[in-house]
């Protein structure tokens, strides 16, 4: 039986408390695993108690750039007392929106290589943000593993594509893709080995999908769309994006 996978999704966010059950069963149902990632300390703890409600759930817990100020130290060890708990680290990364001097940028970098240090030792997968920083995030990685490394939603030029091809990374698309051109070339000039699909709820999104927040059920949208980009049958589509999604899980 093939499983679909959102290798990016907040389900341990607030928004989804009130209705966690119902898409727990869902996604039951969909067959789908979710790539539950985490933002700081407090939510790394929530998304390893939701993981203990359902093995549907795969833990990331980590420290997202907008929370770089928080304490580094307690999800170190956190990783290494859950390290055969959890799935991977993340969300992790750079974003310079987040940034108003350079000890902000610095205290991101530093952040961002001590967790991936972290997943290193473990044998951990990453996900990465890398929103308006995708060259700061490649000269970083250079010194590190980039075989089980995603950059959630690629949002990068052809030329970075190719360079995020070369570095042999995972990126994923996620619902935008569905009604955006340009996300819709990039998928077309991805290797097919590295594609994965995500939905990052519960960030909300325009156009068809009338600004609702992301839910795991769009997933399967999501690979109807790509299936169509790629001239694949959507069990072809979804087949190949099982192999991806456990190679980049390492299972």
């Amino acid at each position: 039986m093939t499983w679909s996978f959102d290798s990016h999704i907040h389900l341990s966010d607030p928004a989804y408390i009130p209705e966690i059950n119902f898409i727990l069963n869902q996604m039951e149902f969909l067959k789908i695993k979710a790539c539950c990632v985490s933002m700081d300390v407090t939510n790394s703890l929530e998304t390893l108690s939701l993981s203990k409600q359902s093995n549907l759930v795969l833990p990331f817990i980590g420290i997202h750039p907008e929370c770089a100020n928080d304490d580094l130290e307690k999800i170190t060890n956190l990783i290494e007392l859950n390290q055969n708990n959890i799935s991977g680290v993340g969300e992790i990364g750079l974003d310079p929106t987040y940034c108003k001097n350079n000890d902000d940028k610095n205290r991101q970098i530093h952040v961002f290589e001590s967790l991936l240090s972290s997943a290193e030792k473990f044998h951990k997968p990453v996900s990465i943000h890398s929103r308006k920083s995708l060259d700061d995030v490649f000269e970083i990685m250079s010194s590190y593993d980039t075989k089980h490394a995603l950059l959630h939603w690629f949002d990068g030029s052809k030329k970075q594509l190719q360079k995020a091809m070369d570095m042999d990374f995972f990126v994923s698309f996620g619902p935008v893709m569905i009604y955006a051109n340009d996300k819709q070339t990039l998928l077309s000039k991805t290797d097919e080995s590295k594609i994965l699909v995500e939905t990052d709820g519960p960030v909300r999104f325009s156009r068809c999908f009338e600004m609702k927040s992301g839910q795991i059920s769009f997933i399967p949208s999501v690979i109807f769309c790509a299936s169509k980009i790629l001239e694949k049958t959507f069990d072809e589509m979804s087949l190949m994006l099982e192999e991806n999604t456990k190679r980049f899980l390492g299972i």
